[in-house]
């Protein structure tokens, strides 16, 4: 599963999360910092109804935990959009 919001009255964030054979790596992406123990019970939550519930064996669940916020949402429909615009970046522009 990838790209699951975490939301209940606010939005907190967005995870991914990626099976192996032996691991299960997930990568939290927060809006907002979390106190410690707040943290916690999120990653657990997410190993609950997430990853456990998936029915996969594990031996362990790796989290990474950045905070940002969203700057926007790309998609192919953006970009075909953007080239028929002509607002793309020219062959001598720097990216």
């Amino acid at each position: 599963m990838q790209g699951s919001s975490l939301q209940s009255n606010n939005r907190l964030g967005t995870v991914d999360i990626h099976f192996t054979t032996t691991a299960v790596h997930g990568t939290l992406i927060l809006e907002r910092e979390l106190e410690e123990t707040d943290l916690t019970k999120l990653i657990e939550q997410i190993d609950e109804d997430l990853v456990l519930s998936a029915d996969m064996p594990r031996d362990d669940f790796l989290v990474s935990v950045y905070i940002g916020k969203d700057v926007g949402f790309y998609s192919d429909e953006y970009f075909a959009e953007e080239d028929e615009a002509g607002l793309g970046f020219g062959e001598d522009d720097e990216v």
